[in-house]
């Protein structure tokens, strides 16, 4: 037991981590191989996380592109990938960003700040809407598409306008989707704090068993812990908001390629490609490192209780005796350590 189990596992760890899986120990290991429910955040994971500006709709007394640089100044402080691909936006059209300051982010909201002296708000039409004096973003979506995103920018109290913004699906979000089946995920839930218009279509042919749409990190807390009614729950995300839920899943998967540090923090589980296919194939791993351990176990102790019968009886002489034992010790090493295949 000393020797199959560990070797197992590092086994395991090792395999994983050369197809892009970190996995945080075999405790771990152990976890993820019990999984049969996944949650999976939308932004940064089901899809890119680099959304493109739409269309920007703004009102008379501001420019378009004055809406995107104070919009795209503030969200300079924040770690979410939405807020990343506004800055990248701004970039390619030339925009000079301001420093931000006095920063307040309610993750997974919005956040606030002062650019250039006027205060701005920016975040989901809610959050605007709560934190602003006059205006409604809500006015200006009179005709967005499902599947576009809305960020709605407030200026020194007024709503200024919205940004609409789209993002893409993973090229392997329906093969990795298909793959967690295979691997024995029975429940597959997507939880995201977008409209449920927007989960709905990026949801539509990957065979999602559930969608929960706009939830607070909070939320996401709670459906979590409501998802274990059906078995141990893995979690996969990428952004601030989402680092509460890995830390309450079974198990946490951190996008870590491209997503924020609180979230790989928080994880026992850290994605370091950008895909979602090699998670699938870690689960796999995982099954198969356990099977292996428990293989090694009962060979090694049957083949040792086999010669300890032996020698009882005399037929087995100490020397002899000794050898078989590290005969049986280095068959165990041998066959645990298939798991690196």
């Amino acid at each position: 037991m000393i020797l199959a189990v560990p070797i197992a596992l590092v086994s395991g760890l090792s395999r994983s981590a050369k197809i892009g899986v970190l996995i945080k120990g075999g405790d771990v290991l152990e976890a993820l191989s019990r999984v049969r429910v996944a949650v999976l955040d939308k932004t940064g994971t089901l899809t890119l996380g680099s959304a493109e500006i739409v269309e920007i709709r703004a009102v008379q007394w501001v420019s378009d592109a004055e809406l995107l640089r104070l919009a795209a100044s503030l969200d300079q402080a924040s770690n979410h990938v939405m807020a990343a691909a506004l800055v990248a936006a701004a970039g390619k059209r030339g925009l000079l960003l301001s420093s931000p300051t006095n920063v307040r982010e309610e993750a997974g909201a919005g956040l606030e700040g002062l650019v250039d002296g006027k205060k701005v708000i920016i975040g989901g039409s809610g959050y605007v809407v709560a934190n602003s004096n006059e205006g409604d973003p809500r006015s200006f979506r009179s005709d967005v598409k499902p599947g576009q995103m809305v960020v709605a920018v407030a200026i020194d109290g007024i709503v200024a306008g919205i940004i609409v913004m789209a993002d893409q699906v993973r090229t392997d979000a329906s093969a990795a989707v298909a793959r967690f089946r295979e691997a024995g995920i029975t429940k597959i839930i997507l939880a995201t704090g977008d409209r449920l218009d927007v989960a709905s279509v990026i949801s539509d042919g990957l065979g999602i068993d559930q969608v929960l749409a706009d939830l607070t990190p909070e939320q996401k807390v709670g459906a979590i812990l409501a998802a274990r009614r059906s078995g141990p729950v893995m979690m996969v995300g990428d952004g601030v908001n989402d680092a509460p839920a890995l830390a309450s899943a079974d198990v946490g998967v951190a996008m870590g390629a491209r997503g924020a540090a609180a979230s790989s923090e928080a994880a026992g589980v850290v994605l370091l490609v950008d895909k979602l296919t090699p998670l699938a194939q870690a689960i796999a791993i995982s099954h198969r490192a356990l099977a292996i351990a428990r293989q090694s176990v009962i060979a090694g102790l049957g083949l040792s209780l086999a010669a300890m019968f032996l020698a009882a009886f005399g037929y087995l002489p100490p020397v002899q005796g000794a050898l078989l034992q590290e005969i049986i010790d280095l068959t165990v090493i041998l066959n645990a350590m298939r798991a690196l295949r």
